[in-house]
């Protein structure tokens, strides 16, 4: 039997600066005292769309979440930092891998905690789809 929380993860965090870094507090934990998922997800999702709102040079939805995979359970006090990276430009929408990795307090161990791929949608003043602005080579 494979234990699900214990995948083959990478020794280190992305080769870059974190779009978003936070300490897991106690008002954000399910009834078990883990972090609750959804509050990881949302942070994933703030982050995820900070690059798809710098292409689009504006307003953007999100419309799907895919392959959200939990690797690794969040503690209290753990700082989490979370990557996110562009991986598809289309016409309207914009495809983003998202990683989240936890430090525990009293470590300087980084853990992959959390993946996914956030789609968003640059929507205009009606809140409908809109072309995103031409990109120069380095966009992506």
């Amino acid at each position: 039997m494979t234990d699900i929380f214990q995948p083959e993860t990478p020794l280190q965090a992305p080769d870059q600066q974190p779009v978003v870094r936070v300490i897991a507090m106690p008002a954000d934990t399910n009834p078990e005292g883990d972090i609750f998922g959804g509050w990881l997800l949302a942070q994933m999702d703030l982050a995820g769309s900070t690059p798809a709102f710098d292409l689009a040079r504006g307003r953007c939805a999100t419309i799907a979440v895919d392959g959200m995979v939990f690797h690794q359970p969040v503690s209290v006090g753990d700082e989490i930092s979370i990557y996110a990276k562009v991986l598809r430009l289309g016409r309207t929408s914009i495809r983003v891998h998202v990683e989240a990795w936890k430090r525990p307090r009293a470590s300087h161990t980084v853990i992959r905690v959390t993946e996914g791929v956030f789609t968003y949608v640059a929507i205009d003043e009606n809140r409908k789809p809109r072309a995103i602005p031409e990109q120069g080579p380095e966009a992506v």
